[in-house]
């Protein structure tokens, strides 16, 4: 009888990724009580890094340095104007009827005068965009965010919105495309969007920051707060934030 293949790499994968708790060590000033996972987090965070530099951002940064600033503007502009439906979504489940009209109204005009979305019509017209999400909608109606969690290749998150994700995920108008190859190619090619979106901020953090894990954690988990809030302030200060925002401006 032929026996199959064993599948070492898989196998291999999984087992780093349960021994990476074991091998992450916590400086004492990284301590944080919204935090209580922070040897394994710290230990995802550079399994994430490690497959970032590798293949993601080696991509993203082609793609940022040989695209045409056209081709990336109508790129964000397509995929952004995909997001609008969520943000509808979960503004409709936070009650805020208004924000909910003017997302609906956005993805009209978009989709319609701006050529599925590769332009922007909308924001000139005076129809902000929103930044919903179901992580904020239980926010909103009282669900804490519970522990900080760092995923596998999803980066930051916590106990409450890692979950929210599979919501945001059906709600995503891509969810229901049915060319499976063409959907994957369109997730892919947002994914590498993303990611040269965010180069300018990430090396505005190498100078701010000489512990990237603690900087990153705290400025989410600020970024989150705030968004929750819908801008309103809080108990905390944003400062690294507002450091990182005028930071990036001058990219």
């Amino acid at each position: 009888m032929k026996l199959s293949k064993p599948r070492h790499p898989i196998w291999l994968l999984l087992l780093i990724v349960l021994l990476l708790p074991a091998c992450a060590t916590v400086p004492p000033e990284s301590r944080d009580p919204r935090d209580p996972w922070e040897g394994y987090n710290r230990a995802m965070f550079q399994f994430n890094d490690a497959v970032d530099s590798a293949v993601i951002k080696p991509v993203a940064e082609g793609y940022e340095r040989y695209a045409p600033q056209p081709v990336q503007t109508g790129v964000t502009n397509f995929f952004s104007n995909l997001r609008d439906v969520v943000n509808m979504t979960n503004n409709a489940l936070q009650f805020k009827f208004h924000d909910a009209a003017s997302d609906l109204t956005r993805i009209i005009m978009n989709t319609s005068f701006g050529v599925f979305g590769l332009f922007d019509v909308a924001s000139p017209m005076g129809l902000e965009k929103s930044n919903e999400d179901f992580g904020q909608t239980l926010g909103r109606w009282g669900v804490s965010s519970g522990p900080y969690l760092v995923l596998p290749f999803l980066g930051p998150s916590t106990l409450r919105d890692a979950p929210a994700r599979v919501v945001d995920g059906v709600t995503h108008p891509l969810y229901y495309y049915d060319e499976t190859a063409i959907r994957n190619t369109l997730l892919v090619v947002d994914i590498i969007d993303i990611r040269a979106g965010f180069l300018p901020t990430e090396r505005a953090l190498e100078e701010l920051a000489t512990d990237r894990y603690m900087a990153l954690r705290n400025a989410f988990l600020q970024r989150r707060e705030y968004l929750v809030r819908d801008g309103a302030p809080g108990e905390d200060q944003y400062d690294l934030l507002r450091e990182l925002e005028d930071w990036d401006d001058d990219f």
